[in-house]
């Protein structure tokens, strides 16, 4: 497993290494993401035509560039990535770009160095996670799944409430019966009370929901395979795909919470 670095970056440093991610996330970023081609630049230190994120004569940290997580590591915006290449570049960056290598350096350098890490290691947690990554590339889209909808938590958090997420429709029967049965087991437990038979039938309805969601997990990956194999030239279908990913990743997401629950209550 590769060991990711973990010093904590100043507020400044944050601050700007998000802003820089969430500018590009909100414009369009067919135009405003840059490849590491376009990235390529002087280095501010010799002059010399650099890479990305270090200068590939004399080694000097460069400022960050404006990218995604994909194009940080020079990896096309595709789902089936190759994970074996992402990690060999994720150790190979965290050699070149770690900060106590520019303890010495300008003082640029060791904020650039800092800020390059932190976005180094927030992007390697992302892509080398599958769900993470689908969600990712689905926000680069445009898509805010519904329980990431910043707009929907402030909402119900203002309201004092829970942010509820839509039942899905194969799973309302399950669903309703479930939490009928949640309800009871409380009710059990604050008298002080224990049905075996209840609990054991809420295990059984929690293992049949993990079996679900691994079935759902699974699921995605064909969508993984038709939207890489989509061009840009096909907006219609990119969407008809982007769309059923993001009605997946939903059920998936309500699911978890579900089996949470449960545990939460068995736990009790």
């Amino acid at each position: 497993m590769p060991r990711i670095w973990h010093r904590k970056p100043t507020r400044k440093c944050k601050a700007d290494v998000a802003s820089v991610f969430m500018a590009n996330l909100e414009s369009d970023t067919s135009s405003a993401l840059i490849s590491p081609d376009e990235a390529t630049a002087k280095c501010w230190s010799c002059g010399t035509m650099r890479a990305v994120h270090f200068c590939s004569a004399c080694g000097k940290v460069q400022p960050p560039a404006p990218s995604d997580y994909f194009t940080f590591f020079a990896l096309p915006r595709k789902l089936n990535l190759d994970t074996v290449r992402l990690e060999r570049e994720f150790y190979e960056l965290s050699r070149k770009l770690h900060p106590d290598l520019a303890a010495r350096a300008d003082q640029r350098e060791q904020e650039w160095s800092l800020e390059q890490s932190s976005l180094l290691n927030d992007a390697y947690r992302t892509l080398k996670d599958p769900i993470k990554r689908t969600e990712y590339l689905l926000r680069l889209e445009g898509v805010e799944l519904e329980e990431q909808s910043k707009t929907a938590t402030e909402k119900a958090r203002a309201a004092g409430e829970i942010k509820k997420q839509v039942v899905p429709p194969d799973l309302l029967e399950e669903v309703f019966e479930l939490n009928m049965q949640l309800e009871e087991l409380r009710t059990q437990k604050k008298l002080g009370e224990d049905d075996p038979a209840l609990i054991e039938e809420v295990g059984k309805q929690k293992l049949e929901l993990e079996n679900k969601r691994e079935a759902l997990s699974e699921e995605l990956k064909k969508y993984w395979d038709e939207w890489d194999h989509l061009s840009d030239h096909a907006p219609e279908s990119r969407r008809k795909v982007r769309d059923k990913m993001v009605d997946l990743l939903n059920r998936r997401s309500y699911i978890r919470n579900l089996v949470r629950d449960v545990n939460e209550v068995l736990e009790t």
